[in-house]
């Protein structure tokens, strides 16, 4: 995993809006074949635009974490039973109106995935072209992340009827991860574990108690690493964010209360969301953790919340500030979120979502500027 030894690297969080070709041809039999020059393209203009970390985009996947429950068994989708929105938290009692006009689900419930058998890994065919087309659009020396859900985050809308307890059920989905998570690195990418749900589940959680939420997160957390059981830490990006949906986000968890569970994580770098109005003023939190020996932070310096596009020199003053703090060449400049949620959900035009990352490129030239010379 690369460092910023000598300036500041530019990184973002995965999830790309998807080209109208692709999304056109996914029920079709020319899929592939426009997937892999889907791939090549959106890596080209990742370079061109001087992002120095990588990826395909997630264009083989059809969301951040959805995606999975196409690549295991044992889980059934009840359609006809309506789970509530547990990890959106007390937003939904207080912004009613608007969850009402924007985002009805919220309310109303989403599609119950239940846990009926036994939960392996499926997906070695979809892993292997997903990684291969990737790999064959990278220039040598290009360095490269692949993602891959948690299983905090797997399943989230899920209930288990199959196994004996949440542990060996949140561990059963461990181990069929943990396939998926050595394909990537087995190929050569850096892999990073995305990680929603923890920290959305804490506003529902918390208010049976905070030993709740340390429970149900430790246990995760738990399963994660033994998921990672055998990758090297460098090889490892571990994200975490509050959700890429455009909400109210008052019901988020304080970074301050979960920072000791991602810290927990078996990761070489942490990416964490850190640039949205509600987020932003957690870079205190720096002041009283200490981000390990070794390890890089990958803070969120743009965002995918606002259309507005973040000046260069505010961008290299938010890198400045989080150099300052755990170290010049511990901090990799990187985005919140992912700016498409899933293949039909694009939370920026694509036209700003590139002006974003020209913005972060300059900051970071900027910054790298000022701390170096």
């Amino acid at each position: 995993m690369r460092r910023s030894n000598d300036r500041i690297l530019t990184t973002h969080t995965g999830s790309l809006p998807r080209p109208a070709a692709l999304l056109e041809s996914a029920n079709g039999t020319p899929h592939d074949a426009v997937l892999r020059q889907s791939v090549a393209e959106i890596v080209r203009q990742q370079i061109a635009i001087g992002l120095d970390i990588v990826n395909d985009g997630e264009f083989g996947k059809s969301s951040w974490a959805a995606y999975v429950l196409e690549r295991i068994s044992g889980f059934e989708i009840h359609t006809d039973e309506l789970i509530p929105l547990h990890w959106l938290g007390r937003d939904r009692e207080r912004f009613p109106e608007f969850f009402a006009q924007e985002m009805p689900s919220a309310l109303n419930g989403s599609p119950t995935e239940v846990c009926t058998g036994p939960i392996n890994y499926l997906g070695q065919t979809f892993i292997q072209r997903d990684v291969d087309n990737l790999k064959a659009a990278l220039p040598s020396g290009t360095e490269a992340f692949f993602t891959a859900v948690a299983p905090a985050s797997t399943g989230y809308n899920a209930r288990n009827e199959f196994y004996s307890s949440d542990r060996e059920y949140v561990y059963a989905i461990a181990d069929a991860l943990k396939q998926e998570y050595h394909a990537i690195v087995d190929a050569g990418l850096l892999l990073q574990v995305d990680d929603a749900v923890l920290a959305n589940m804490y506003d529902y959680l918390v208010q049976q108690s905070p030993a709740r939420y340390r429970e149900w997160a430790q246990l995760r957390v738990d399963a994660l690493n033994h998921a990672l059981d055998g990758i090297p830490q460098d090889r490892v990006r571990y994200h975490v964010c509050f959700g890429s949906w455009h909400v109210p986000h008052v019901a988020d968890a304080p970074l301050e209360e979960i920072v000791e569970l991602i810290l927990q994580v078996r990761a070489g770098a942490y990416s964490i969301e850190a640039a949205n109005p509600r987020h932003e003023h957690e870079w205190r939190v720096w002041h009283t953790h200490q981000l390990p020996e070794g390890k890089s932070l990958i803070p969120g310096i743009v965002t995918h919340h606002l259309t507005t596009v973040e000046h260069p020199r505010l961008v290299a003053d938010r890198i400045i500030r989080f150099a300052q703090l755990v170290g010049k060449e511990n901090v990799i400049a990187g985005t919140d979120c992912g700016f498409a949620q899933n293949q039909g959900i694009q939370r920026v035009h694509p036209s700003v979502m590139w002006a974003k990352f020209q913005s972060l490129v300059e900051g970071a030239q900027i910054a790298s500027h000022e701390l170096w010379d």
